[in-house]
């Protein structure tokens, strides 16, 4: 009983972290962007280049995290705090260097946190025989998500500026942080996370094998960093544009937010032995199914299927994508853990400034939606290829 009890406390406040980290720290820019490009703070040219330091600055805390040796909570806990110090940072300036300077050390944070947390939590979750809990760590980005969407109808109708926004948010993530501070504490060593730690593995056609499943992952997980985030990042703009006038597009963030946390949920109804790899395959296609939906019904009801669709899988593609590196490389997979999260980096580094550049091209953002679209059907192509070649090896040694 005291097992279960703990284990909770560990996804519960793995999940409060990945809601500081990922849903303040990196998506609280999104439903903000409307409000900064109103205050005359940036325009979308901007908006976009923020959003991509933003990005390249969590691919370098991708590669930190690969080379980082020692406890993962004290890596957690930095993360922890450089968040809110950028957090209220984004509140005190209008310099646009600076807010480029905060804005990519806002995500080396949320890159340790993400991937120290995800390590942390999955594998302590497996120590306390509480492995189906890792969902309820990983709906926090999606309610973190939704803590930022909500309040900004609210603020636009205060006549809030986007720095009060902000500030607000610096706020909230420094009341959470210290809620699960002690959690993540000195003491709850766990070895298994050093990052460095090789891994034994068989040789010959076996290794070959391997090392083919770990390429196949690391790329497939690149993809779909590429895949969701120009919805990610630019979801309330398109609503504006496609909802001029209307009050529908300030719900359809926190709206995208809530099924992103409800759908973590359903990994813990997911079969433990059911193959990462087709599951991925599935996810890909729904987030593709759902940018296409707002391509061809930009309207409430469009966006509202491209909020479910994209929301509902990405932490779920997250989770399982860890958990394949976990299969992959069992406790010592942090280091893999940072090379996926650095290719997923690579793939959200490319995406805002493709969309801002084919919007002034073409004045929509139709364009850049439908190369998302092709990518993430190329991503499940990937992964259901890699499960049908891993079945048919298997099938093959039954026969030998």
């Amino acid at each position: 009983m005291t097992s279960r009890k703990e284990a909770w406390r560990v996804a519960v406040c793995g999940a409060v972290a990945l809601a500081v980290a990922m849903g303040i720290g990196r998506f609280a820019f999104a439903p903000l962007l409307p409000m900064m490009l109103h205050d005359g703070v940036l325009d979308l040219t901007a908006g976009g280049w923020l959003a991509t330091v933003n990005y390249i600055g969590y691919f370098f805390g991708a590669l930190l995290c690969m080379m980082l040796r020692g406890n993962p909570v004290y890596f957690i806990r930095l993360g922890l705090v450089g968040t809110v110090v950028l957090t209220f940072g984004m509140g005190m300036s209008q310099t646009l260097w600076v807010l480029v300077l905060l804005r990519a050390a806002a995500g080396i944070a949320s890159a340790l946190v993400l991937v120290f947390s995800s390590a942390w939590c999955l594998q302590r979750l497996t120590q306390l025989g509480a492995p189906g809990l890792a969902g309820v760590t990983f709906t926090g980005a999606g309610f973190g998500i939704v803590i930022t969407g909500l309040p900004i109808s609210a603020m636009v109708a205060c006549g809030w500026s986007a720095h009060q926004g902000w500030q607000l948010f610096g706020i909230v993530a420094l009341v959470l942080s210290a809620l699960i501070w002690t959690t993540f504490s000195g003491h709850a060593r766990t070895p298994g996370l050093q990052a460095n730690v090789p891994n034994k593995l068989p040789p010959t056609q076996a290794s070959v094998r391997h090392q083919r499943e770990v390429t196949g992952l690391v790329v497939g997980y690149g993809i779909a960093g590429f895949g969701y985030i120009i919805t990610a990042t630019f979801l309330p703009v398109i609503a504006h544009q496609a909802l001029p006038g209307s009050h529908w597009p300030d719900f359809f963030w926190p709206l995208f937010g809530f099924f992103m946390g409800t759908g973590a949920l359903l990994a813990m109804r997911i079969p433990a032995h059911i193959d990462n790899r087709m599951v991925l395959s599935v996810f890909y296609v729904l987030q593709a199914a759902g940018i296409l939906s707002s391509v061809i019904w930009p309207t409430v009801a469009g966006l509202i299927a491209c909020s479910l669709l994209v929301g509902f899988p990405f932490s779920l593609i997250v989770l399982f994508a860890m958990r394949e590196a976990r299969r992959l490389r069992g406790d010592h997979a942090s280091r893999l853990m940072g090379l996926q999260t650095a290719m997923y980096g690579l793939g959200q580094i490319v995406g805002p400034p493709l969309a801002t550049r084919l919007v002034h091209q073409t004045g929509s953002f139709t364009a850049s939606l439908l190369v998302a679209v092709v990518a993430l059907v190329l991503g499940a192509a990937l992964f259901a290829l890699m499960t049908y070649q891993t079945r048919r090896e298997a099938h093959l040694c039954l026969l030998q």
